[in-house]
């Protein structure tokens, strides 16, 4: 995953938690909408910071073959 997707739950998450979007009832009677918004927010967060702790720093080794 990396930071695009990341943002995506992330923004999804908010949303879904904060209420700014009125979902029609019957998703709201299947779906807990404020405990999936807080499981997006927690994996985006983590799509985030993973990418960040992952990253290696990338050398260039350059082999000169003499004849």
């Amino acid at each position: 995953m990396g930071f695009g997707a990341g943002i995506i739950l992330l923004v999804i998450g908010l949303v879904l938690v904060t209420g700014a979007v009125d979902l029609p009832q019957g998703i709201q009677d299947v779906v807990a909408t404020n405990t999936v918004g807080w499981i997006c927010v927690v994996v985006g967060i983590i799509g985030l910071l993973l990418p960040l702790a992952l990253q290696r720093r990338r050398t260039h080794v350059e082999e000169r073959h003499y004849n």
